[in-house]
């Protein structure tokens, strides 16, 4: 928002726009003419017109910012910018704008803002009497729909690495500590909804240009709650995700978490014939395979347990691995010419093997996945003819499989997942939390 009315006397307090950092400070010198002479902060002479400046408060340059930015004399975009630069300094990640809280990405792990013992300081607390924090405004969700009983909706939005997963399960967190309950069970309803983080992380997370554990899906995490407050049942629904990634990436970025943990999880690999990512073309188009202070056989490891806790049975974890393996099986599927015109044929030995173990992977007859590659079917009313396909076809027909196999499985892991958390339909209150996918614009946008 820009300020239009102001004034523009010697001395007086402005922004001016700077190419390399948005906004910089600056003090007028003279405004006689019809453009305005200012001198920057950094001793640089420069002219703007004077409907591009914007008023500076100089009173909040004296101190670390405002906790609330409702507070500030002018809310305008460099003033805005201004105050989270100068509480990022200082370690103060959240501001509130009002009920909003503005969350800027530390890029590092502050177990200190997360433990227990925060969750209880700002519990039941009133909203704003402590700084800013993401446990507030789950306090703030959770006391209105207790107090009200009303529905509450939380709403985590922004850029691509900006943090909005790990908010989200930050928010997570607090409600199943504010709502949790004592149980017999070891697998409570609380931290099934807590697992499924993870679960849902390796199978639809990957690693981009701007973030290491990127969802490429956007999600929605209904918590359900009884008559007194404790969590009942919950749901998830899960929206656009991004299916190219599955036989499409470019370096530096990956694949799905869950490849690569595949791949590294010893004895299961050799089981389905894996090993080195290096060797698959799903995951080869690009050389990171590894991520920075993280193991894939520890994560591995993880979505094990995760899917014993949510309650995934042992027959089904091996059906998902069995289905992942088959995946990569069938990317390393590669066609030669055919003997007719416009056909294709399995290029080498090497490619028949990758199409051999997908089949039996897949648990399917090899004829009919072979068939499925290279040829389509046309139905007429006359009956169906059954059309060769050139090798870019049978390519593409390949990755379609792939990702139309993929997509359908993350869609059976989310059920199977509300299957087994369950929902409590006597349930009146809900809290919602959307973790709507992030924003991105790039030279070449898939």
């Amino acid at each position: 928002m820009v300020e239009t009315k102001m004034s523009l006397r010697k001395g007086a307090k402005v922004w001016v726009e700077d190419r390399e950092l948005a906004w910089v400070p600056a003090e007028v010198v003279d405004s006689a003419g019809k453009q305005v002479q200012l001198l920057t902060r950094f001793g640089k002479k420069v002219f703007s017109a004077a409907e591009k400046l914007c008023p500076r408060d100089p009173d909040a340059e004296d101190h670390g910012g405002v906790d609330d930015m409702t507070k500030l004399t002018y809310l305008n975009e460099p003033g805005v910018l201004y105050n989270l630069e100068r509480r990022y300094v200082l370690n103060d990640i959240y501001t509130y704008t009002g009920s909003i809280l503005i969350a800027v990405n530390p890029f590092t792990k502050l177990p200190h803002l997360y433990n227990v013992h925060m969750m209880e300081m700002y519990k039941g607390v009133q909203f704003g009497d402590l700084s800013p924090h993401v446990f507030a405004v789950a306090d703030a969700a959770y006391r209105a729909m207790v107090d009200e009983g009303k529905s509450q909706s939380i709403l985590v939005s922004g850029e691509s690495g900006a943090g909005k997963t790990e908010t989200t399960k930050l928010i997570m967190q607090y409600l199943t500590y504010v709502g949790g309950r004592a149980a017999g069970d070891d697998r409570t309803v609380e931290q099934q909804v807590l697992e499924s983080n993870p679960l849902l992380e390796a199978f639809g997370n990957a690693k981009t240009v701007r973030n290491d554990n990127s969802s490429r899906f956007g999600k929605f995490v209904e918590i359900q709650f009884d008559a007194s407050g404790r969590i009942s049942g919950a749901a998830i629904r899960t929206y656009l995700l991004e299916r190219s990634r599955v036989v499409q990436i470019t370096n530096p970025e990956r694949n799905y978490h869950c490849f690569y943990q595949l791949c590294a999880s010893g004895r299961d690999a050799e089981k389905y014939k894996l090993g080195n990512p290096s060797h698959f073309h799903y995951l080869n188009q690009s050389k990171t395979y590894e991520l920075d202070g993280v193991s894939n056989a520890e994560e591995y490891l993880k979505t094990r347990r995760a899917m014993d806790i949510v309650g995934i049975s042992h027959d089904d974890q091996e059906a998902i691995f069995r289905t992942l393996a088959a995946i990569l099986h069938l990317g390393n599927v590669e066609f030669s010419p055919g003997k007719e015109h416009d056909s294709s044929a399995i290029k080498d030995q090497k490619s028949n093997f990758h199409l051999q173990m997908a089949a039996t992977l897949f648990m399917c007859d090899v004829n009919l996945l072979l068939s499925t590659l290279y040829t389509r079917t046309i139905h007429t009313r006359e009956g169906s003819i059954v059309k060769a396909l050139d090798c870019s076809a049978a390519v593409a027909n390949r990755d379609t499989l792939a990702k139309t196999v993929y997509a359908m499985l993350f869609d059976w892991l989310v059920q199977k997942i509300n299957s087994s958390v369950g929902q409590d339909s006597s349930s009146k209150v809900q809290i919602g939390v959307l973790d709507i996918y992030g924003f991105e614009c790039f030279k070449n946008n898939r």
